[in-house]
């Protein structure tokens, strides 16, 4: 114990030198820390989001943009398809089940999806208020939409077209929320659901011209997409072939999508990882000149504890604690930062209402942070307390 106050009493005599090397060492934590945090975050959020659904069957074009769109609503969709097309695919002996979705207008920044019931059921949501609509015009909210629109039971409101805030107003078309979901920590938190009927309908009441151009409409009536169930993982190797070549619609596989997006993601992480491993070498550069130029300037007071009886472990031990504090001050300042990085980052998420990702996250893989802090500071002290140890007391002596 005495040791470990000395050691933070000698680090801290030189205060400008102590604070530089801890602040190096903080900002290169700091960085691992926010990498840890969003990958555990955003991996939690794939899996939770993209579970048991198979592919995404929807109109041509960016496969990602399909899964970016339809199921973590990220994105703008590629376009409609036939519900036809989509009541025929429940047909198909592969397709174990078929959830519809409609987008296309907004409440506020959060998207209105038109769904079924089986998209709440899918992520297994539970009612906290009220209960699930019952007929069109009817509008559930996810825990996350009700918080930030202050809306409850009972209240009224219209959407919006198009997929962000600003659009033209539905005024003629009211829903009325019903219900609102328990905290899932999935998609679903971040949605105003409501049946596809709805959707149909506020987008007939304001295009039809008379009621022959209404019945055409309901005659071509389209979703947005589907996402499908397999009734067996062999499915896999034909189903999406058989959409892409003999339909107009096209089929993607969230699991292959988001490992590409993972992927090209990968060259942003690895850039920050490096600038990272730069700043922890510079620490560890600071801390062992720091360190050294402590062993030349302390040749008095090392003296002195040899002459006092302090054995060489003694005194190399000195540093090391020093370097041990270092290391531990840095960890929890490293933590902290990287912990207000993530909340940063989901705070300019939550302003359009993206993923849900958040600071004071405490997963498993954190506990790489002190480790590496003191693997960095100690393995830096290492020469200056070797140097430390073999110095005789005559040596120190005829130095002073």
């Amino acid at each position: 114990m005495k040791t470990l106050v000395f050691a933070w009493r000698y680090l801290w005599s030189r205060p400008l030198g102590a604070a530089l090397n801890v602040l190096l060492l903080s900002l290169g934590l700091a960085s691992i820390t926010f990498l840890l945090l969003v990958a555990h975050q955003l991996e939690r959020a794939f899996d939770r989001d993209l579970a048991g659904i198979d592919v995404v069957v929807g109109a041509k074009g960016s496969p990602m943009q399909l899964i970016l769109s339809g199921v973590l609503h990220l994105d703008a969709p590629t376009g409609n398809i036939s519900l036809k097309a989509v009541q025929d695919l429940k047909k198909n002996p592969l397709v174990a089940g078929v959830i519809p979705i409609s987008l296309g207008d907004n409440l506020q920044g959060f998207r209105i999806v038109g769904t079924s019931l089986d998209y709440v059921k899918h992520y297994q949501a539970t009612v906290a208020q009220g209960a699930l609509w019952t007929q069109p015009m009817q509008a559930v909210l996810g825990a996350t939409t009700a918080a930030k629109l202050k809306m409850g039971v009972g209240a009224t409101f219209v959407g919006a077209h198009g997929l962000g805030a600003g659009g033209h107003a539905h005024g003629d078309s009211t829903y009325t929320v019903v219900g609102i979901l328990q905290p899932s920590g999935s998609v679903l938190d971040r949605l105003v659901l409501t049946d596809s009927a709805s959707v149909w309908k506020v987008h007939e009441d304001f295009t039809a011209l008379d009621a022959e151009d209404r019945k055409l409409m309901e005659e071509d009536r389209e979703v947005t997409m589907a996402l499908v169930q397999y009734t067996t993982p062999m499915a896999a190797m034909s189903f999406p072939r058989w959409v892409n070549t003999t339909t107009d619609m096209q089929a993607a596989a969230p699991a292959l999508e988001i490992t590409r997006l993972l992927k090209m993601l990968g060259l942003g992480t690895d850039v920050l990882r490096a600038f990272a491993g730069v700043l922890l070498l510079t620490a560890a550069l600071s801390v062992f000149i720091a360190l050294w130029s402590a062993v030349r300037e302390r040749r008095g007071d090392l003296a002195l504890l040899r002459m006092l009886g302090a054995p060489p472990g003694k005194v190399a031990a000195l540093l090391l604690c020093e370097a041990v504090w270092l290391g531990l001050l840095a960890a929890g300042l490293g933590l902290l930062l990287g912990q207000g990085f993530a909340a940063a980052l989901a705070w300019f998420l939550q302003l359009d209402h993206s993923l849900l990702i958040g600071g004071m996250v405490w997963p498993p893989e954190l506990v790489v942070v002190p480790g590496l802090a003191l693997g960095v500071s100690v393995g830096a002290a290492l020469l200056p307390a070797l140097g430390a140890y073999r110095v005789s007391v005559l040596e120190l002596l005829q130095l002073r």
